[in-house]
């Protein structure tokens, strides 16, 4: 039943990435058809605007889940609201504000899913590891396929992807209802008091942290790194999708392995080896010669990544009270998309205002830095597995 459950709240997690990274690829090409200025800069605020809301509700989502004492309405509405953004923005003919506006609607229910769904995978057991490599290859297997799928349907129409990412949320939200709820009682604590989780338990900063430096990257490939792959080796919108599936896909099927192994030796070993190098792999890609070169640090990238993601997801899940995990997933998604509209907005002016090397040795500099700041903190705290 546990298994079922697991594989359940992992495809809700799935298809609210697999529908976010169907757009990425062509991304350029779909603010274009709205009628955006500049398609570039356009496709940089298409995309900041969808986690500008996750920043803002992930925490509402929480804290309402939390106070509530229920996970599985929360998760269908917010994906089935997320399906109604993206099929909005599929027919709607406006111009490129109001798109803002509603693609940041269809994120910040989005995000309600998302959140909530790997809320729910906190609560099944005690091998929070395995519960979140499960999270993790649903988040790694969605951007992989998302990836490339995106690239070939925006080759047929730039809006097509819209279209199916409507239809996978829409499934989604529907399977979810399925689902037991094994939320723990609710309580009476108000929004503010909620979302006080960070003073509460300071400890969660750590994760958080590295929740930051985890999704700055993956925000600055999204953007930039799919930009510099087309403006530098000349890759067409599918073949940009197969390459950003270069790091997506390790970064899937590596996480469940890497989340066991963190219940067994500890979230420390895991997330320290992982930060010493990404940001070094970073800077190699972008002053890679060669279109080879710079695919195969996509992959190691995707290696990397697995290896940090379910432990750092677990430890919030180590550090979170039972009635309080709602709240405290929510923080992580804060974080993260945080360090995701960094990379989106940060990146794209440097490799805007520059060049795309300035911008991936800033990017992988940023990330040793914040890296290297954080650590000492992990290590202090020594979570055992």
């Amino acid at each position: 039943m546990v298994r079922r459950e697991r594989a359940a709240l992992a495809g809700v997690v799935f298809a609210v990435l697999f529908a976010q990274v169907l757009l990425y690829p062509g991304a350029a090409d779909l603010v274009d058809a709205f009628g955006a200025a500049d398609p570039d800069t356009g496709s940089r605020w298409f995309l900041a605007a969808e986690f500008a809301a996750f920043v803002a509700f992930a925490g509402v989502w929480g804290v309402a889940s939390d106070r509530a004492g229920r996970r599985v309405p929360f998760i269908a509405a917010g994906a089935l609201g997320g399906s109604v953004g993206y099929a909005a923005l599929a027919i709607l003919d406006v111009n490129f504000g109001t798109v803002l506006l509603v693609r940041a609607a269809q994120g910040a229910a989005t995000i309600g899913a998302f959140s909530l769904a790997m809320t729910m995978l906190m609560d099944l057991s005690d091998d929070h590891g395995k519960d979140m490599g499960a999270a993790g290859i649903a988040i790694g297997s969605g951007t992989a396929l998302g990836a490339p799928i995106g690239g070939r349907l925006t080759e047929l129409d730039p809006k097509l992807p819209l279209v199916v990412g409507a239809v996978a949320l829409a499934v989604a939200g529907v399977a979810a209802l399925r689902v037991p709820d094994r939320a723990p009682s609710g309580h009476g604590d108000s929004l503010r008091a909620g979302l006080r989780v960070l003073r509460n338990r300071p400890a969660l900063g750590v994760p958080f942290a590295f929740g930051f430096i985890d999704r700055f990257t993956a925000g600055f490939f999204a953007l930039v790194g799919s930009l510099y792959f087309r403006e530098v080796f000349g890759l067409d919108a599918g073949a940009v999708g197969l390459t950003l599936a270069l790091f997506f896909a390790p970064f899937a099927l590596l996480q469940y392995p890497f989340g066991r192994l963190s219940d067994r030796v500890g979230r420390t070993v895991p997330i320290a080896a992982g930060s010493a190098t990404y940001g070094l792999v970073v800077v190699a890609i972008g002053i890679a010669g060669h279109v080879r070169l710079a695919q195969g640090g996509m992959v190691l990238v995707g290696v990397l990544g697995a290896l940090m993601s379910p432990a750092t997801m677990a430890l919030v899940t180590d550090l979170a009270g039972d009635d309080e995990r709602g709240v405290s997933m929510g923080g992580f998604n804060i974080a993260g998309s945080l360090g995701f509209l960094t990379g989106i907005v940060g990146g794209g002016w440097v490799a805007e205002q520059y060049d795309f090397t300035t911008a991936f040795v800033l990017a992988g500099g940023a990330e040793l830095a914040l890296a290297a700041l954080a650590l000492p903190a992990l290590l202090r705290l020594d979570a055992g597995p």
